[in-house]
């Protein structure tokens, strides 16, 4: 948690590789503005979405953290309609809290994040590709990737050195973990929550995303979802784009939060 107790709280959901690694850069430009809250998943092969959703919601409010908004990203989008369930008008969502109220939801930032993902196949795909990729080609595609992330970043100190931990935790029992994360999609279908969500849902997005078509998402999110109030796209971010245009993204999401605020 970073910024003062007293501070609106925006509760990350990282996207598939479960941890804070990606979104120093965005945290920085935050400036203690909010109060920011980071999760890390579990390396397990056996939780479901709501399993996600309910250890995430108890943790919150063993810390005290009552209420705030969700900043999704990517796959992080499904844990957070599963909470967004639970503050339905008379939800019975599944669940085994030990706290008489759920987390309560003020508002969504979707961050290339999605309801129900619009490609049929296109999870599966990614985990195909993935189990038929062996770790020493794997390694390789981080070294690029560090290569290129370093090059990008090269004006962000904090951003390098995060980038060193996000290379370090991708171990084999982290690449299963993410594999399952991507099954989930097969049978997790939030798009009855959000034909019923009236809190505010916003979303990030950056031009060059292969994987998630966000053209598609914002479509569906302008038609279906009550709640849905605006997106932004970064001309010049991709996919990760709290990470590739951080400075810009964090000044939207206090603007968007002000803006429910007054």
């Amino acid at each position: 948690m970073f910024g003062d107790a007293s501070l609106p709280a925006l509760v990350y959901l990282p996207g598939l590789h479960g941890d804070w690694t990606l979104v120093t850069g965005f945290r920085a430009a935050l400036a203690n503005r909010l109060r920011f809250v980071e999760v890390t998943y579990p390396r397990s092969l056996t939780w479901t979405i709501a399993d996600y959703a309910n250890a995430i919601g108890d943790a919150l409010l063993d810390q005290g953290i009552s209420q705030g908004w969700l900043l999704a990203e990517s796959f992080g989008s499904q844990i957070a309609w599963a909470l967004m369930e639970k503050n339905l008008p008379g939800a019975e969502a599944e669940h085994t809290s030990r706290h008489e109220r759920p987390f309560g939801i003020e508002g969504m930032i979707l961050a290339g994040g999605f309801v129900k993902h619009p490609w049929k196949h296109g999870p599966a795909l990614l985990s195909w590709i993935g189990e038929m990729t062996p770790m020493k080609s794997y390694r390789l595609e981080l070294k690029l990737y560090a290569w290129y992330s370093k090059f990008r970043h090269r004006n962000a100190p904090e951003v390098r050195a995060s980038i060193k931990e996000f290379v370090a935790r991708r171990t084999d029992l982290d690449r299963q973990a993410m594999r399952e994360r991507l099954g989930l999609l097969k049978h997790y279908d939030p798009r009855p929550v959000a034909r019923q969500t009236q809190a505010p849902v916003y979303y990030l997005a950056g031009l060059v995303d292969p994987l998630v078509p966000w053209v598609l998402v914002r479509w569906w999110l302008r038609r279906n979802c009550p709640g849905y109030r605006a997106g932004k796209t970064f001309w010049l971010a991709d996919h990760n784009v709290l990470a590739t245009s951080p400075v810009r993204a964090a000044d939207l999401v206090l603007q968007w939060m002000k803006r429910q605020q007054e």
